[in-house]
């Protein structure tokens, strides 16, 4: 049995297969193992931030995530405090269980699993830290925006993907990403675009802007192999092609061997600037947060993460 104490499970029953069947799989299995968690779901956008918070702030230490990248990504916002980059209440414990169309955080570690195989693992005291992203941008409200991410953040043509994937219907599943995929191509064309890492600057026609703490995305897309979430820093990549360019990548991001392209530059770096010469959108773990300019920064081995 964990010594972290019974977790919260935190589900969001809209998130692709986050629905019976996995959750009561997940609790069965638990309880084998000697842990009876407690279950609530979320009934609307922002609401497992909510619920994470408020967990922390009563004394709960360790949460479990059941859902896709975006439930993921409302809990850790719940649990840190994105103004100041600290977590909040006392060292608390993040565990992730794929229940969504996609959960890419966990494939860097090895962890999309099913959940009786993950069950083994939230029951133990294994846990490593891991950083967190942090991205600064103007809010859909224009007012400034600041949040934490566990996995992907993107500048550009991969962010209207998402903003328009997220005004699609949910209960369409995948189709409506690659509707999106598909939709937002005739909607955006290349923006003069400055990016600043810690190595120097560049300045060109730019289509898309990744940040990754994560090396999937996409349900699997290899975008950052060479990204670590425990090595204090994140992966950054600009694509200076087009649209339709990032989409006839897709063989090569499956192995991740479009860094070998021409038109794909690639750093390590602490901080990120991204200027645009006209608002683009801005996304982050398949949320969109808003237009840029955007700044983002590593916040190293911030949150224990349940292995």
């Amino acid at each position: 049995m964990s010594s972290l104490g019974a977790p919260l499970v935190i589900a969001n029953p809209s998130a692709g297969r986050a629905d019976g069947t996995v959750l009561a799989r997940l609790v069965s299995s638990l309880r084998v193992h000697g842990i009876e968690p407690e279950v609530v779901a979320t009934a609307a956008r922002g609401h497992a931030s909510e619920l994470a918070r408020e967990a922390i702030e009563g004394g709960r230490r360790y949460l479990i995530a059941v859902g896709g990248d975006g439930t993921v990504h409302e809990v850790v916002n719940g649990m840190v405090d994105a103004e100041t980059g600290m977590p909040r209440g006392d060292d608390p414990v993040l565990g992730v269980v794929a229940g969504g169309s996609g959960c890419d955080l966990l494939r860097t570690f090895g962890l999309d699993r099913p959940p009786e195989v993950l069950a083994r693992h939230l029951a133990t005291d294994d846990t490593t830290r891991i950083d967190l992203g942090r991205v600064r941008c103007t809010g859909p409200d224009g007012a400034p925006l600041v949040r934490v991410f566990a996995n992907v953040a993107e500048v550009g043509y991969g962010a209207s993907v998402t903003r328009l994937a997220n005004q699609l219907p949910r209960r369409v599943g995948q189709v409506r990403y690659a509707a999106a995929i598909v939709g937002a191509v005739p909607r955006f064309h290349r923006v003069d675009t400055t990016v600043e890492v810690d190595g120097g600057t560049t300045r060109e026609p730019v289509c898309n802007v990744v940040v990754a703490n994560g090396q999937f995305f996409g349900s699997g897309l290899k975008v950052a192999p060479r990204a670590l979430p425990t090595d204090g820093s994140l992966n950054v990549q600009s694509w200076g092609g087009h649209p339709v360019d990032v989409i006839r990548a897709q063989p090569q991001l499956r192995s991740g061997r479009h860094l070998a392209r021409s038109d794909v530059r690639e750093w390590r770096s602490r901080r990120v600037e991204v200027t645009t010469a006209r608002p683009v959108d801005v996304e982050a773990d398949g949320e969109y947060l808003g237009t840029a300019p955007a700044s983002f920064d590593v916040l190293p081995h911030l949150l224990h993460f349940k292995l």
